[in-house]
């Protein structure tokens, strides 16, 4: 990876893939994308993200982005309690000379990525083409509030509950205590059970488990696993998880009141 400090360029010994892949716990990268409303009016979004874990650590929708209004956007994320090391972006104008020395104020390193070259920042151009295959595809916002309100369900959805192969499978925010599946890590507890919730009115199905109440856990203590749609038993079934879930993105159930 080419290094502009000193009188000469250097040429370290990392690719650029490599740097990113060995110091991903502490990268950031950012990008803008457009977003069409109803009556045709144009919205930019920022997004920024966690290349280790892939979260969404912030997203925010204006019609007129300009330095000062991204500089805050940054300021927001770096005020928290982990510090990253470094933040990719590329050469858009609106990362202008001021924006980058404030941001370098704070400790962060600016990695530019080279012109015309989209994949050094391959991450988060790929959030944002799942951002338009799984939702924007299929909903027309009507207005900024309208694409600010379905963003924040849409990201809730990708940092809490959508699968990432590149992480093991696993979600970016994992749940602080994982229920213990026994012997065999393929077989539902006995105290919980599978739960379908949908997300941006049944445009995505999110499955999760839940834990039973106390007093609920001694009428399941004995029988097979229960499926759920909002709070709805949909049905009953020993299946392993997997299995569940093709089922019900299979549409292979009944709802049962």
């Amino acid at each position: 990876m080419p290094d502009g400090t000193g009188s000469g360029t250097r040429l370290s010994s990392q690719r650029w893939t490599s740097f990113v892949r060995n110091h991903a716990q502490s990268i950031l990268a950012s990008d803008f994308f457009v977003a069409v409303t109803a009556n045709f009016r144009i919205l930019s979004v920022l997004v920024i993200m966690e290349i280790g874990t892939r979260r969404i650590v912030h997203f925010n929708v204006t019609n007129h982005p300009t330095a000062e209004w991204t500089l805050q956007q940054f300021r927001e994320v770096i005020q928290g309690k982990e510090m990253p090391r470094f933040l990719i972006h590329d050469r858009d104008s609106i990362y202008s000379v001021e924006l980058d020395l404030a941001i370098k104020s704070t400790g962060l390193k600016i990695l530019k990525t080279p012109v015309r070259a989209p994949t050094a920042n391959a991450y988060c151009e790929r959030l944002i083409g799942t951002i338009r295959r799984e939702y924007m595809d299929f909903m027309i916002p009507l207005n900024e509030r309208h694409l600010r309100r379905l963003l924040t369900e849409w990201v809730a959805h990708y940092n809490k509950g959508r699968p990432h192969s590149s992480l093991g499978p696993g979600i970016p925010d994992r749940p602080v205590v994982l229920p213990d599946t026994g012997p065999s890590r393929h077989q539902i507890p006995r105290d919980h059970r599978v739960v379908a919730k949908s997300v941006l009115g049944g445009c995505i199905m999110n499955i999760d488990w839940r834990r039973l109440q106390p007093e609920n856990r001694a009428t399941h203590a004995n029988g097979p696993s229960d499926i759920f749609a909002e709070d709805r038993v949909i049905c009953r079934s020993s299946l392993v998880p997997a299995q569940l879930i093709k089922a019900i993105a299979a549409g292979k159930f009944r709802l049962r009141h």
